[in-house]
């Protein structure tokens, strides 16, 4: 059975290729060349080419003869979805308050397949060798946040996801075993918080809280990020748990007091 049958007779793979190009650029590689582009992509040069150019015709890329790269315009397709939903704007203030109360930089994302997507943040100072924005992408695995929605997820959901995600090592701490995730992930739903220690990097740590809807399915995750020189595990627990999981709180009942337009989808 070939991958159109798999996915059904509607699964338009033009589609997916385009997409494919638009997700070949990234942070680390924001130019690429046409033989760049068909090497990420799977496709040939020529495939590659036309959907390059149809991309460029529609204001989504821009070349200057040799390298290609995304315009601004691209924001366009993320912006469709941030702008239904009412959680960011719910959220901020509430992170403002504990990221002045906490001197620490907040975030909320939401689970996109194996990664987690930031979706409001608020930083205070950096402490990865990466910036971290609204739509940046991290394994779910290795991240406090990413265990907190891994933990939320119905049995089934998780399962499929251990069966099917690249565990990747990203620091010596990296959790990389599915069966020690899967124990990982019972503790984080038994507490209702996760502590992750320098799995993504080498000094950051993050403490991370759900966000629920009011029938109490997790919808998205907040957390707090540290860095291990700084601030201990002891610490964080202590004196910044507490307030993370009042924050949590407070926008779970500002989320159940909206209307229904303007719920988080």
């Amino acid at each position: 059975m070939d991958d159109r049958q798999e996915r059904g007779a509607h699964f338009v793979q033009s589609l997916e290729r385009g997409l494919a190009v638009i997700r070949a650029f990234d942070a680390d590689t924001p130019q690429l060349s046409l033989s760049d582009v068909a090497r990420r992509t799977g496709l040939t040069r020529a495939a590659a080419r036309r959907f390059l150019l149809t991309l460029q015709d529609l204001g989504y890329v821009r070349t200057d003869g040799r390298l290609f790269s995304l315009t601004p315009r691209v924001l366009d397709l993320g912006y469709s979805y941030l702008s239904s939903i009412s959680l960011p704007e719910i959220a901020l203030p509430h992170m403002e308050e504990l990221s002045r109360q906490v001197r620490e930089s907040t975030s909320v994302s939401v689970l996109d397949g194996g990664d987690i997507v930031y979706v409001a943040r608020v930083p205070v100072s950096r402490i990865m060798t990466v910036g971290i924005s609204v739509g940046t992408r991290f394994p779910a695995h290795a991240t406090s946040m990413g265990r907190v929605l891994l933990a939320g997820l119905p049995p089934a959901r998780l399962e499929e996801y251990l069966r099917e995600a690249d565990l990747t090592t990203l620091t010596p701490r990296t959790v990389t075993s599915a069966d020690a995730l899967r124990a990982e992930l019972d503790t984080v739903r038994g507490r209702g918080y996760a502590l992750v220690d320098q799995e993504l990097e080498e000094g950051l740590r993050a403490v991370a809280v759900p966000l629920r809807e009011r029938d109490g399915a997790v919808v998205a995750a907040m957390n707090v990020s540290t860095h291990a020189g700084r601030t201990s595990s002891a610490e964080v627990r202590r004196d910044v748990l507490p307030r993370l999981l009042a924050t949590a709180r407070a926008i779970e009942t500002d989320l159940a007091s909206s209307t229904p337009a303007r719920r988080h989808a």
